[in-house]
């Protein structure tokens, strides 16, 4: 059973030198209790994509579902009332914290907001959320800038998960961190992962592989690949998907493999390369 189901997505943006096509037909849906691993360079239009599957954004056309219902004929009032089921951990931390509140203050803010019992209640639940992402009772009344970067997406992620939601949107959660506290926070984004559906964000494919259960390429705002995070990284059939493979063997030392350019097919149709795994060959 899928908690996310997105059917032919578009999103258009105004500009001043005109309308930019960000999102392009885009098709895919998150199993519920898996991981979803959505990957591409800066600009392919994966944050976008997390943008309308949260409904922060409007659809130019195209459907999204999040437990059977479709965000894009929600009314404000309902779209709050399915709002608290589905959260998002951004890419900057300092950035998506609110700086003149505190920690549990931080934490506690989405209770408020969605009307959660008393205050005393709120910061209890707000403290526990706190300890169990390893932020101690003694640092919670603590401003954020008092935190280092690893502490700030911590706080973060249990502001994200205080309403225990049923889908966490995490965009780029670990990008901004260096290479020991990635680590940290993608240990305890696996651990709390477990109990929850999860749209994971990431130009990094070492991080995708760690983390998700299937993989959704995107390039220029299009899907070009999708395939379980297993078959993907044995054997990517888009040349775009090689490439970002190859970049993280060659970051890794490995010599990057030459590109198969009977991969390629220029009719703009979806090829099956087994039951479950597509590829998008560019038009």
């Amino acid at each position: 059973m899928s908690l996310v189901r997105v059917r032919d997505l578009d999103k258009v943006f105004a500009t001043s030198s005109g309308p930019v096509h960000a999102v392009r037909g885009v098709s895919f849906e998150v199993p519920a209790g898996e991981t979803v691993g959505l990957v591409g360079e800066s600009g392919s239009g994966k944050s976008t994509v997390a943008r309308l599957v949260l409904g922060l954004e409007r659809p130019t056309s195209g459907t999204v579902e999040v437990a059977g219902t479709d965000l894009t004929t929600l009314s404000t009032s309902d779209m709050k009332l399915l709002r608290r089921r589905m959260q998002m951990v951004f890419q900057n931390p300092y950035g998506s914290l609110l700086p003149h509140y505190t920690a549990v203050a931080n934490v506690a803010e989405p209770l408020r907001l969605h009307g959660e019992t008393s205050k005393e209640a709120r910061q209890e639940a707000a403290l526990a959320m706190l300890a169990r992402v390893g932020i101690a009772r003694r640092q919670a009344h603590l401003y954020p800038r008092q935190f280092s970067g690893g502490q700030q997406q911590r706080i973060a992620i249990a502001r994200a998960l205080v309403l225990h939601p049923e889908l966490l949107v995490c965009d780029e959660p670990t990008s901004s961190l260096d290479v020991s506290v990635q680590a940290q926070i993608l240990e305890l984004l696996g651990e709390l992962g477990a109990e929850l559906t999860c749209l994971f964000i990431s130009h990094d494919l070492a991080v995708i592989e760690r983390m998700a259960d299937r993989v959704v390429v995107m390039c220029r705002g299009r899907i070009v690949e999708s395939a379980s995070t297993a078959e993907l990284f044995a054997a990517p059939a888009h040349p775009y998907t090689q490439d970002l493979l190859a970049a993280t063997r060659i970051t890794a030392g490995e010599h990057a493999p030459a590109l198969d350019p009977s991969t390629w097919n220029l009719d703009g149709t979806l090829t099956e390369i087994t039951p479950n795994h597509h590829v998008l060959t560019e038009p």
